[in-house]
């Protein structure tokens, strides 16, 4: 049986340590020295019983890339793991959930609408939300505070072990 690891981020150098990229980041921990292709609107690679998927079609359209990958490797809805922000939970919180929910996130969105639902697995790493008055685009395409840079290497360890025991 098949599982299919998704993780959200956006291509180009400028989204390198974003918030928003941070799916990428525990991609590059959890794949460290995998060899990459590029099918599906993206880069895929694939063990015996996992593949894995860089969607490169920007956040808001990386449905267009899970449908395609799931649809090929035939994998259900059920067994497809995305690994996203959240800014609905404080900086840190890293959790698994399925289905829910999308709480305004277009990535998201975008799956669910090219799956046909909601019913993918989730893990949700939580960053935070803006401080006062600042826009929330703005917040989630920003670095990391120093603080929280130095929280990183340890979370996404974190991240990586809970995706593991999925």
């Amino acid at each position: 049986m098949n599982r299919l690891f998704v993780f959200l981020g956006n291509p180009g150098s400028e989204y390198r340590g974003t918030r928003h990229n941070i799916g990428w980041a525990i991609c590059d921990r959890m794949c460290a020295g995998t060899n990459w292709q590029t099918r599906f609107h993206g880069q895929f690679a694939k063990t015996a019983e996992e593949i894995y998927l860089r969607p490169l079609t920007f956040m808001n359209l990386s449905g267009i890339s899970v449908r395609e990958a799931a649809a090929f490797f035939k994998v259900g809805i059920e067994d497809i793991l995305v690994f996203h922000d959240d800014t609905e939970l404080d900086f840190g919180e890293v959790l698994l959930k399925k289905g829910g929910g999308l709480k305004g996130h277009n990535g998201l969105r975008s799956i669910a609408k090219e799956l046909g639902g909601p019913g993918f697995c989730r893990l949700r790493f939580g960053v935070g939300r803006p401080a006062g008055n600042r826009d929330l685009a703005s917040f989630v395409l920003g670095r990391f505070s120093p603080d929280e840079e130095t929280q990183l290497d340890y979370l996404i360890g974190q991240a990586v072990k809970l995706a593991r025991e999925w």
